[in-house]
């Protein structure tokens, strides 16, 4: 009788763990395989403090008087902080999406501050896109997307400059 009662509980902490390290598109396919949409579940929503994460990375590096040094800040993002500002407004100018907008909620949205933060950061470390996450207050999702528009952004706006 013991075995049969190691063997669920075997069986239960297995079954625990595939669900805790599932991949999320083997969730999306088993919610696909179950033959109704009714039971797709509703994407999470997750507050992770927007604009408080704006706030410590402006007070971290864009302040009047930052955190962090103007070499702690060339380390880190890997250029001057002009240049980085450069590109920030630049980008701003280029495509809305690096505004600073307000959200359905009424809430502020991101800031171009924090987006351009996290494409640096992925660029220049080779960061996953959930890692900026913790820091800068963006979701993985969000962050592969503003990935893109950077990068299209950027050869859009200084391409010519750059080219040889």
């Amino acid at each position: 009788m013991d075995s049969d009662n190691s063997d669920n509980n075997d069986q239960e902490f297995w079954a625990l763990v595939e669900e805790e390290f599932m991949d999320d598109n083997d969730e999306e396919q088993q919610l696909q395989n179950s033959g109704s949409s009714s039971r797709r579940k509703r994407r999470t929503t997750i507050d992770r403090g927007r604009e408080e994460g704006h706030n410590r990375l402006f007070n971290d590096y864009f302040s009047e008087n930052p955190v962090y040094t103007y070499v702690q800040f060339r380390r880190r993002f890997r250029m001057h902080r002009h240049v980085f500002l450069r590109i920030v407004d630049a980008l701003g100018n280029y495509d809305e999406y690096f505004q600073m907008r307000v959200d359905a909620t009424g809430k502020m949205g991101l800031s171009p501050l924090q987006k351009c933060t996290t494409d640096i950061r992925m660029l220049a470390y080779g960061s996953p896109a959930d890692l900026v996450d913790e820091y800068v207050r963006i979701g993985e999702s969000t962050s592969i997307e503003c990935l893109q528009r950077f990068v299209k952004g950027v050869n859009v706006v200084f391409g010519d400059e750059f080219k040889q």
